[in-house]
């Protein structure tokens, strides 16, 4: 398995489909760094020679922002978010959705399993 920036390539796919496999690396700058790099895009990763895995290593690391220190970039930019105390940083501190929507009912993925409150079944006014 070729190594591209600390991360395992799978030998089976296209170059172009193996570099999305790093963080930050979708299908169209996969295709752009290979054409770049000069790498036959359609060439299986286990193919490719250390030259190409040179040459394209040097690119990802020299000229894009990928895998760790992008992970780190966006972490910083919430950290700020949160230290200036905005909107947007609250609502990443109390881990709810960040970006306008609803949540009396949805967002279970931001706010986690439903936590049942005791007695707040539906009681009735008794006048």
């Amino acid at each position: 398995m070729p190594r591209l920036l600390g991360v395992d390539i799978p030998n089976n796919k296209t170059t172009a489909v193996a570099l999305t496999y790093l963080y930050g690396v979708g299908p169209f700058l996969a295709r752009q760094i290979c054409e770049r790099a000069n790498v036959d895009p359609n060439m299986k990763s286990r193919d490719l020679a250390e030259d190409e895995l040179a040459r394209l290593a040097g690119l990802l690391d020299n000229e894009y922002t990928v895998e760790g220190a992008l992970r780190r970039q966006r972490n910083q930019f919430i950290n700020r978010l949160k230290d200036i105390s905005c909107y947007r940083g609250v609502r990443h501190r109390r881990s709810l959705p960040v970006r306008g929507q609803r949540t009396k009912t949805n967002a279970r993925t931001r706010k986690g399993p439903k936590k049942t409150v005791a007695g707040k079944k539906g009681v009735k006014d008794l006048r």
